[in-house]
C-alpha cells in the first residue's frame, strides 16, 4: 500500500524568537491561521487515505500534533525521545510501517514546505509511486528547478534517463550546499543539469532497511530492535535504551550518496516544476506575507510604518503596536517575551543570537 511520511522534527531556530522548543515552527499558525504542519498534511489528501499518513516528531509535541491533527490515528504518530536526524527518522518509520504492511511504498516529506499548485504536486508524487511500484529497487527523490544561484540549497547533479521512468533521470551526484561562486555555475548549467534536492523521496520501505543495513549496520540493528518492540509493553523502554544512540547523520549522507553508487539500486530524481517554498527562515516567510507599496512584509495586526522599506514586521501579539520610522530591508519579530530587531543579511544567523538567548538568560527564551 501507498503510506505518507510527514518529519516535523525541524526546531526552526532561523525563525527565533517566534519558534520555541515548546511551539517550533512547523505548529505555528502563521500562515493564513494554518501551521506548515496542517497544510502539509491537508496537502495529502487523496493522494493517500488519512489512515495510511504518519508523522515523526519528537515525543515532547506529540499532544500539540495531535491537536493539530485530530484525525492522526493513534499509531500514526512515532515519537522520538531525542533527534538523531533524517536517516533514523525515516529508518523508524520505515521499520514501523514495513511490520504492519510488508509491501509499503512510503512518500517522505517535510513539515516546512510550501507547494502550489497541489493537483500538479500529487500528479508528480505519484508519479514517483508508479515508478518505484514497477522499480522497487529504485529510490526516488525529487529536484525543484532552480528560480536562482541558492547557497542555502543541497543540489541534484543529474545523468541519463530512467527506462520508464516518465521524465525520472538518475542521479549523477548529490552536491552540497555550494558557495556563491559554484551555485552561480549550477544555475547558469540549467535545470536540465542541476536541481535543488527538495528533501522529499518516495521508496519501498523494504528496499530502504535493506540499505541501511548494508550501509549503517549500527543503526538497521537499533532501528530493528525498536520495531519488535512496537506495540508491546516493552516498547517505551526499548525506545529509550536506543534511540539515543543512534548516530545521527542525515538519509542523503547516509543512504543516497551511496545508494546513487550502488548496482543494485537506482536513485532516480523527478523534477517538480512548480512554485516551492522551503519556510526555513524570516526571509522566506516573508515571501508568504502581503506587503504593502514599499516593499515591506506585513505580518502583525498593529504597525506603523514610515520612511521604511523592504522590511519584515511580525508580531504574535495582536493588541502589540509595532512602530518603525526611518529604516530599510529590517526583520522586527515581536513576542511577549522577547523581540528580534536584525538587518535582512544577518537572517542565517538569527540561529546563533537564540543559542546566546538561551546561554545567558534561560530557557523560557528558546
Amino acid at each position: 500500500m501507498r503510506h505518507a511520511l510527514i518529519i516535523a522534527g525541524g526546531s526552526g531556530t532561523r525563525l527565533w524568537p517566534m519558534s520555541r522548543a515548546g511551539l517550533p515552527k512547523q505548529l505555528i499558525p502563521f500562515i493564513g491561521g494554518k501551521s506548515l504542519l496542517q497544510i502539509s498534511f491537508d496537502r495529502l489528501e487523496g493522494l493517500t487515505p488519512i489512515e495510511q499518513r504518519h508523522v515523526c516528531a519528537n515525543q515532547g509535541q506529540e499532544a500539540l500534533i495531535r491537536a493539530a491533527l485530530p484525525a492522526l490515528g493513534g499509531e500514526q504518530f512515532l515519537g522520538e525521545p531525542v533527534g538523531r536526524d533524517t536517516l533514523n527518522a525515516v529508518g523508524f518509520a520505515a521499520a514501523v510501517i514495513a511490520r504492519q504492511d510488508p509491501e509499503a511504498v512510503i512518500a517522505v516529506f517535510t513539515a516546512d514546505h510550501l507547494i502550489e499548485p497541489v493537483d500538479r504536486f500529487q500528479a508528480i508524487v505519484k508519479a514517483g509511486f508508479e515508478l518505484v511500484e514497477k522499480q522497487p529497487q529504485t529510490l526516488v527523490t525529487f529536484g525543484i528547478q532552480p528560480t536562482g544561484p541558492a547557497t542555502g540549497y543541497g543540489y541534484l547533479q543529474l545523468g541519463a534517463p530512467i527506462a520508464d521512468g516518465a521524465s525520472a533521470r538518475r542521479v549523477g551526484q548529490f552536491r552540497e550546499k555550494p558557495d556563491e561562486t559554484t551555485a552561480q555555475e549550477y544555475f547558469k548549467a540549467g535545470p536540465d543539469q542541476y536541481l535543488w534536492n527538495s528533501g522529499m523521496f518516495v521508496w519501498k520501505a523494504t528496499t530502504l532497511l535493506d540499505c541501511i543495513r548494508r550501509y549503517e549496520p549500527q543503526s538497521y540493528e537499533g532501528l530493528n530492535k525498536i520495531s519488535e518492540a512496537w506495540g508491546t509493553p516493552k516498547y517505551a523502554e526499548r525506545l529509550m535504551e536506543v534511540y539515543p544512540g543512534l548516530r545521527k547523520i542525515s538519509v542523503d549522507f547516509a543512504v543516497m550518496e551511496p545508494a546513487s553508487r550502488d548496482p543494485k539500486l537506482a536513485v532516480a530524481a523527478i523534477p517538480m516544476p512548480l512554485q516551492w517554498l522551503d519556510v526555513g527562515s524570516w526571509p522566506s516567510f516573508a515571501q508568504t506575507c502581503p506587503h504593502d507599496a514599499q516593499g515591506n512584509a506585513i505580518a502583525a495586526q498593529k504597525q506603523l510604518l514610515q520612511n521604511t522599506s523592504g522590511s519584515l514586521i511580525a508580531s504574535s501579539d495582536s493588541n502589540h503596536l509595532i512602530a518603525v520610522m526611518g529604516c530599510q530591508d529590517l526583520i522586527v519579530i515581536h513576542t511577549p517575551n522577547a523581540t528580534l530587531i536584525c538587518h535582512a543579511s544577518q537572517a542565517e544567523r538569527i540561529k546563533e543570537m537564540q543559542a546566546r538567548a538561551g546561554a545567558q538568560f534561560g530557557g523560557q527564551y528558546v
